[in-house]
């Protein structure tokens, strides 16, 4: 869906980006990860043209960007920023309505089109003729990306979109962006530099240093097999953590035994992930959980010695594959 080729970016003396290529699928999560100054907020403005490249191509579903006038190509594409990018002045109504207007949709298609992503993104119609800065943060951002996904665009490129949250508000948003349908069917880019934020929502990660693309791949690959010392620096102080959320109950269930002893009580799906079953044993006085393979309608009920066993079994087999 986007392909970037040989992108490059100078202010002044500086590279901002520095010849990076790479492709994104159509349908596909791809976060731009790195500190501050890495090039990765530059590359996304470029695939919108907010900045121009100094050279080098940008394709989308296989048409160069340049060859169409940049609102045109804006339209097509939508854009979610940081701090919400919401007008003040306007309501979230007219705020959600600015592309639908310009491309002269008639008002019942708009107000249709709005209801619709208001009760995707669990926002009452009640806010529709306020205005931003009666919202809470997290509700203002869910502005932000109703406004982006209304004409519905196959492409949408966030930047930062939930860096302004408290973090409370931003793991409840990641959930729901996550299980939102709209976003499933969407081809996405986005730019943070919070490492969770991006193992957490990606496909893939391009981690970048220096206006380069140091490493490309799905968590898993950036974890197990960095491609050079700074990756494995940049991972290590979370990488534990990282491990618990990238690594789902699936991938070790052939080293988790079957106790034979069934809580007959709730029971956690295989796809989750670890992080969410040790939180499980965290907040209950359970000693073992029940998990459910969906695929071969198979209940294990493990302890969590069991699963810290099965984690580190699966952890010493990825070392040596």
């Amino acid at each position: 869906m986007i392909k970037v080729e040989r992108l490059i970016k100078t202010f002044g003396t500086t590279k901002a980006v520095d010849g990076i290529s790479f492709e994104v699928n159509e349908g596909e999560n791809m976060v731009l990860l790195g500190t501050s100054g890495c090039g990765k907020t530059t590359t996304l403005k470029m695939l919108n043209r907010l900045i121009e490249p100094d050279s080098g191509t940008i394709a989308i579903n296989g048409k160069n960007i340049h060859d169409q006038p940049a609102e045109l190509l804006r339209r097509g594409i939508g854009y979610v920023l940081q701090n919400n990018g919401l007008f003040p002045h306007y309501t979230v109504a007219e705020n959600i309505a600015i592309v639908p207007n310009l491309l002269k949709w008639d008002k019942a298609k708009t107000q249709k089109r709005i209801d619709e992503l208001l009760e995707k993104l669990h926002l009452s119609k009640d806010y529709l003729n306020t205005y931003p800065n009666e919202l809470s943060g997290g509700q203002q951002q869910r502005i932000g990306l109703a406004r982006a996904l209304v004409a519905d665009p196959p492409v949408l490129l966030m930047d930062e979109p939930f860096g302004a949250l408290d973090n409370v508000t931003r793991s409840k948003i990641h959930a729901e962006f996550l299980a939102l349908d709209e976003l499933k069917r969407k081809t996405i880019i986005m730019v943070t530099h919070d490492v969770q934020e991006a193992f957490e929502l990606a496909d893939r990660i391009a981690l970048m240093d220096k206006g380069k693309i140091v490493q490309i791949g799905t968590p898993a690959d950036l974890l197990f097999k960095p491609a050079n010392d700074f990756v494995s620096d940049f991972l290590k102080e979370q990488h534990l953590q990282l491990e618990f959320k990238i690594i789902k109950l699936i991938d070790i269930w052939e080293h988790l035994p079957d106790t034979g002893k069934k809580t007959n009580t709730s029971q956690l799906s295989a796809k989750a992930g670890i992080w969410e079953a040790l939180e499980t044993f965290k907040f209950s006085s359970r000693e073992s959980l029940d998990i459910f393979d969906e695929k071969s309608k198979e209940v294990k009920g493990i302890t969590f010695d069991q699963l810290m066993a099965a984690f580190s079994k699966y952890k010493t087999h990825k070392a040596h594959e």
